[in-house]
């Protein structure tokens, strides 16, 4: 018969023929013991059906086995992408995962991250909005590590995670010019977002110029990366130049509000109106027609965010800064048209 009683560390030494403090170390992932020993330990584990208390755990490695994310308002679709890129690996390696949406403005920021101080989390992952500095001291007095996703910073203690946004935009115009259209209009996120606002307006503006394309002002809408942004920018373009033959929206929740305005004013896609868009979350290969994007591999930066991070939490290493590719995901929404 099994024992009534729930095993305990002591038992698992006894039956492994070890120190409790050789379990502890093995339970802890920490060194001073051969391949052999850490054998017996986790048989004997297994055998006892022995269940290590994380309680107890935390006050020997003084870790909580959680870290917090940190998500501000952006399309549903990107956020859910990223966040389970992270959830499956932290969970893969004992973390449990505090999610906290940020609103737009950041205003929810420092009350979140005194939450997260309060649940002694052992790291951060912050998604999608510039670091401030204000942020960036609260977390330097939590002495946990950060890691940013979709984002970056000038801390050389902040590592981050992410495509290069200026080259996929440049990317995602050349391959509309290289379809012959030179009258390509943009419809950015956040005039004012330094992460992935402006260099992807840059792009779109440094393409144009090495095709000897001038820009026209008119061709340039700021939106919010968001569906109703993208509705509003390709109203304002059906009304102040309809002459252009494709847009290239700054995320696919973008695209997707172009889409529709497009078939409210009777535009087809992609007969009279070329569209790329920008991120390649489900819902991109799920419109009609389906959408011609840039992809943002947004499960694996998430993965590789938490790799870093709980790296950072074992470790006390700063993580290094890593660049993920990007590409062209060809669909249905993108014409071919002889130049002027």
């Amino acid at each position: 018969m099994k024992p009534t009683h729930s095993a305990t560390i002591k038992d698992v030494a006894k039956k492994a023929k070890v120190s409790i403090a050789t379990v502890s170390r093995v339970l802890n992932n920490l060194t001073g013991y051969s391949d052999k020993t850490r054998q017996k330990v986790m048989e004997a584990i297994k055998e006892t059906n022995y269940q290590p208390n994380a309680i107890a755990r935390g006050l020997i490695n003084k870790r909580t086995q959680t870290i917090g994310v940190l998500l501000p308002k952006v399309s549903v679709q990107f956020s859910s992408d990223i966040l389970q890129g992270i959830g499956e690996y932290a969970q893969s390696h004992d973390y449990s995962v505090i999610v906290c949406n940020t609103d737009a403005d950041g205003s929810r920021t420092l009350k979140y991250l005194q939450v997260l101080r309060e649940k002694q989390v052992d790291g951060i992952i912050y998604t999608s909005e510039v670091l401030k500095p204000e942020y960036y001291e609260v977390i330097q007095a939590m002495k946990i590590p950060v890691v940013l996703v979709a984002s970056e910073s000038p801390y050389a203690s902040v590592p981050y995670v992410k495509v290069n946004d200026w080259q996929a935009s440049y990317d995602a115009v050349t391959y509309l010019i290289g379809k012959g259209h030179r009258r390509i209009a943009m419809i950015s996120g956040t005039e004012k977002d330094p992460i992935a606002g402006r260099p992807r307006v840059q792009g779109y503006l440094k393409a144009l110029a090495d095709h000897g394309i001038p820009f026209d002002s008119k061709y340039l809408v700021h939106g919010n990366f968001l569906f109703d942004g993208g509705y509003r920018g390709m109203e304002e373009i059906l009304q102040k130049a309809p002459e252009v033959t494709a847009v290239f929206a700054a995320s696919d929740e973008t695209a997707l509000g172009v889409l529709s305005a497009a078939a409210k004013h009777g535009v087809k896609v992609p007969q009279d109106l070329s569209l790329v868009g920008y991120d390649n979350v489900k819902l991109a290969q799920m419109s009609v027609p389906a959408l011609t994007t840039v992809q943002q591999p947004l499960f694996a930066m998430g993965q590789v965010a938490a790799a870093k991070l709980i790296s950072m939490i074992m470790t006390g290493v700063v993580a290094e800064n890593q660049l993920v590719p990007h590409s062209i995901v060809e669909r249905e929404t993108v014409g071919t048209i002889g130049n002027d």
